[in-house]
């Protein structure tokens, strides 16, 4: 099997982009199966209300944590190792998801499942090393689908599997699958060897050197937060609206709301078009307001009327058409800075994301607790305007 060093320049295999994107669903889904299930985990375990929204938000914690301390040993480690090592250990806190009995346990438990979903942020740099400049951003945008999908049938699936047996469930079969895939990886992909000769202290050290040297960093950075603290916003709260007293749906109707969201994959390749085409900063500012347009849109009908319901899909496909937008235009601009240092890139964009988007879920859930749909919407649409704002200061 040929050990990739750097960038090789070779194209992707269709079969290799298939199980990239495959994989990448597969193992981010595991961060987002609580979003919709926030109200029967928290009444099983006898967690509070006011607390439900740090279901999501502990295993957005361990994913950021994992961005910042995982995934940029992708420019130190072999690669292929360090996904296999990384999903089995997020196969290990996804039993203990299915078997906790208390609050505290479920908690633990989900910030290993997002420390050990970060190998989905190793295998995109990997398939940015494979790709030739050319056709970067859309082979990126391409496997990104699969991430995206991932996103968003990961909570229509949750929503099914409770409707119909237990949350419990959902849990232990996805352990069972990141143990499979882990084998199927380790069969199907070659090995990639980087560069860079530095210990893992001076690894972390040059992170900070990164995040002070690379205006571009910092400026998609900040984007990605907004837009993302957003997207969180939405699919935190939007689940408690629908089974609360306005719509009163079952688990099996905010399943099948959660399906618009899937609408939102297919911007991921054509945003890597558009990245490759230089179109960035225009296709950057409609990211933002297709997520505030979106948001807005849901305060201007009753709650609970059909037209509600309808601004409420719409608000769906739009918000996470933005966010998906703004992502992929991030990687097209950060992969192109250099192969020796993706993966810290990458892991500092993806990081400072993520954390805004666990204070986007535990911010949405006591905003909506407080001050219901019309504060919450308020926030999600507050996000990327201050983003907008920013965008008109960058430099032309």
């Amino acid at each position: 099997m040929t050990t990739i060093t750097s960038d090789s320049g070779d194209s992707l295999s269709a079969w290799i982009t298939l199980l990239l994107a495959f994989s990448c669903g597969l193992i981010v889904a595991n961060i987002y199966y609580a979003q919709p299930l926030i109200g029967p985990i928290s009444a099983d375990l006898g967690l509070r209300p006011q607390l439900a929204g740090l279901l999501v938000t502990m295993s957005q914690i361990g994913y950021g944590a994992g961005l910042l301390f995982v995934v940029p040993l992708g420019d130190l480690i072999e690669n292929r190792k360090l996904v296999i090592t990384t999903i089995i250990v997020g196969a290990a806190a996804l039993g203990c998801a299915a078997l906790a009995t208390s609050p505290s346990t479920f908690l633990l438990s989900a910030l290993l499942i997002g420390f050990g979903s970060v190998a989905v942020q190793i295998l995109i740099p990997y398939a940015g090393h494979m790709a030739p400049e050319a056709i970067r951003g859309r082979t990126v945008g391409n496997v990104t689908t699969g991430l995206m999908l991932g996103i968003m049938l990961a909570r229509p699936l949750a929503s099914f599997v409770a409707a119909h047996a237990s949350w419990h469930v959902i849990y232990a079969a996805s352990a069972l699958a990141m143990l499979i895939l882990a084998v199927v990886l380790r069969l199907a992909l070659p090995p990639r060897e980087p560069q860079a000769r530095l210990s893992y202290g001076q690894l972390l050290g040059s992170m900070v050197e990164l995040y002070r040297d690379t205006p571009a960093l910092r400026r998609r950075a900040l984007y990605q937060a907004a837009l993302f603290g957003g997207f969180s916003v939405f699919w935190t709260t939007s689940p408690l609206l629908l089974a609360g007293p306005d719509f009163r749906m079952s688990q099996t109707g905010i399943a099948l709301f959660a399906l618009a969201g899937v609408a939102g994959a297919i911007m991921a390749p054509v945003a890597g078009r558009i990245a490759d085409r230089g179109w960035t900063r225009p296709a950057t500012i409609a990211s933002m307001l297709m997520c505030a347009l979106g948001f807005a849109l849901t305060l201007a009908a009753p709650l609970g009327t059909p037209w509600s319901l309808a601004t409420l899909v719409i608000a769906a496909i739009a918000i996470d058409c933005g966010a998906q937008l703004s992502l992929i235009l991030g990687y097209r601009v950060l992969f192109v800075l250099g192969a020796s240092q993706r993966s810290r890139l990458n892991g500092l964009y993806m990081a400072t994301f993520f954390v805004a988007g666990a204070a986007g879920s535990g911010l949405g859930a006591w905003a909506y607790a407080h001050g219901g749909w019309t504060a919450a919407a308020a926030l999600g649409t507050a996000l990327p305007l201050a983003a907008l704002a920013y965008q008109f200061t960058e430099p032309k």
